[in-house]
């Protein structure tokens, strides 16, 4: 029974990390139609952004030196500057391009950016020891928990709490339901559709930030593609949970999480290097059994 709640905390940690990042994706796509790849690389971004550009494979931590106060916003500075570039300058021009369209763009605004980063710091991987403290383990009766693992739950609720506040109780929040609702008619009635879309990608940007922090600390190593393996799950949990819901997004990311966490945990040594395969297999699975997700969004799919 030990065992098997120490591999829920696991689980539920990282399911925490998939949802954040799976917010990011859901929230864009809700509103633009778009499913942004580059998204993973605004992760990249922010952890790369605590370092000195060096190609050296030990990193020497630049903003990562600075007191947590001011280094949390600085970095969410930078991670949301560099997503509102990639809008300004690459998909609001394609504002009324197809979906695919809009896909594609996103692959090449994420080579851009990888390929940038590579000319920064070099192709190899790097470790950094950023907030090493953050992993000791607490004892919880029987349980050996990392206190990072508690960090990462609460960060992921303040967050989705925040975010939920901010689109319930605010006007911003309030045209960016309607937006995501129906994009044309919200245009129609007064929405700005550029303001909600900038804001969009500024809470994705802000949601990246964090999991960058979160990431970093937790596996301690940095390239230059980390953020792809984070965007692919993140992806799939979005489809899982429902194409356009928020909640199914966060319902999609913990789902994964515990999934994976399960099959790595309990699938025979010699079956645990296919665990993604059978982690994809049950998403079809539960595509097949529910094609719309878990929760399925009921938004127009109009865009202009």
């Amino acid at each position: 029974m030990i065992g098997f709640l120490q591999n829920l905390i696991d689980a539920v940690s990282l399911g925490s990390i998939y949802a954040l990042t799976a917010l990011g994706i859901g929230l864009l796509f809700g509103i633009l139609r778009l499913i942004n790849f580059a998204h993973g690389d605004y992760i990249t971004i922010g952890a790369y952004a605590l370092i000195v550009p060096s190609a050296d494979v030990t990193a020497r931590l630049l903003i990562g030196d600075l007191p947590l106060i001011v280094m949390t916003p600085l970095i969410c500075l930078i991670v949301v500057v560099a997503a509102l570039l990639s809008d300004v300058l690459v998909f609001r021009p394609l504002r009324r391009a197809s979906s695919p369209t809009l896909m594609i763009a996103s692959f090449a605004v994420s080579y851009i950016i990888q390929n940038g980063v590579m000319m920064l710091y070099g192709a190899r991987p790097k470790a950094v020891d950023l907030w090493s403290g953050a992993n000791t383990q607490i004892l919880i009766g029987d349980l050996r928990v990392p206190m990072l693992q508690l960090i990462i739950l609460v960060v992921t609720l303040v967050l989705m709490t925040t975010l939920t506040l901010f689109l319930r109780k605010t006007p911003y929040g309030i045209q960016m339901r309607a937006a995501a609702e129906d994009f044309r008619m919200a245009t129609y009635l007064g929405v700005r559709g550029n303001l909600v879309i900038g804001l969009a990608f500024a809470i994705s940007g802000i949601l990246a930030a964090a999991v960058s922090l979160l990431y970093t600390t937790q596996s301690g190593s940095l390239s230059h593609t980390m953020g792809l393996p984070l965007a692919l799950f993140a992806f799939v949990a979005v489809v899982v949970g429902g194409m356009g819901s928020l909640v199914g997004a966060v319902v999609g990311g913990f789902t994964i999480g515990i999934i994976v966490t399960m099959l790595q945990a309990y699938l025979p040594p010699e079956l645990r290097a296919f665990r993604d395969a059978f982690a994809f297999a049950f998403v079809i699975l539960v595509l097949l059994v529910r094609p719309a997700g878990l929760v399925p969004s009921r938004t127009s799919f109009e865009r202009v």
